[in-house]
């Protein structure tokens, strides 16, 4: 048995002008059947995108009525890929064109990348050109900030199928066995304590795999169930063991 994580969920007040927003940042594009916005690569004829995609984390904008607490950073973030210096100064201006803002979780002024907000205030990063993110696509990694990245590998690497890239006291790196996407970072961050995350990731099962003995064998690992008012739907919301949201689907 075995999950991957295939999208990224990220509430907004405007899900439809967010979705809008990271469509044009990551070159992508954006499609919402419904109240959802799911925004990914261009997958056919159509130009929706192709769902779950066989190499990239999706964005899926799920409206909520609580807009981000401005005062609270985000525990998960998404930092952004470039090419060259050159890059990533035109990434910086484009993205600023259309609503991103400057902002300042901390980095100091001597920091090579460079954080911004999308419109609702939600903080990511534009990363200077590094050697490992040179095939991630768009999205270089999905940060998450935690106390115990040791901890993290051993719940989430029993999660999920993807492999550990490298596993320390100060960081803990995932990435697709297929060595293909995005990576998935948990990185030691001191002073982090749970909070509604406006960020998480989703966990898909294979087919034919059994999604209930999934989600008792992640109890097992150390997850707790989450109630958000979701009601009876067909995913299942649980934490990890430092209460980071995430929800397995069913399977598709």
């Amino acid at each position: 048995m075995a999950l991957r994580p295939v999208h990224v969920i990220l509430k907004a007040v405007d899900a439809s002008a967010v979705g809008r927003f990271w469509a044009e940042a990551l070159g992508w594009n954006a499609y919402s059947p419904g109240v959802v916005t799911y925004v990914g690569p261009a997958g056919g004829a159509d130009g929706k995108p192709v769902w779950p995609d066989p190499v990239f984390l999706g964005i899926d904008v799920v409206p909520v009525p609580e807009p981000k607490n401005p005062a609270v950073k985000n525990r998960v973030h998404l930092d952004l890929a470039t090419t060259s210096p050159a890059n990533q100064a035109e990434l910086i201006a484009r993205l600023t064109a259309l609503g991103a803002s400057p902002v300042d979780v901390g980095q100091g002024d001597d920091v090579p990348w460079t954080v911004l907000a999308d419109p609702e205030g939600n903080e990511f990063c534009v990363l200077e050109p590094r050697e490992v993110y040179r095939d991630t696509g768009p999205i270089a990694a999905v940060v998450v900030d935690c106390a115990d990245p040791r901890a993290m590998a051993r719940f989430w690497g029993g999660a999920m199928d993807w492999t550990a890239h490298q596993v320390t006291d100060d960081q803990a790196v995932f990435r697709s066995a297929k060595g293909v996407g995005p990576y998935l970072e948990f990185l030691r961050t001191p002073g982090t304590r749970p909070v509604p995350d406006r960020l998480h990731v989703d966990l898909l099962p294979y087919p034919g795999d059994d999604k209930a003995a999934e989600v008792s064998r992640l109890r097992a690992l150390g997850a707790a169930d989450l109630d958000v008012g979701q009601g009876d739907v067909p995913w299942t919301c649980l934490t990890d063991p430092e209460g980071h949201e995430f929800c397995v689907l069913a399977p598709h």
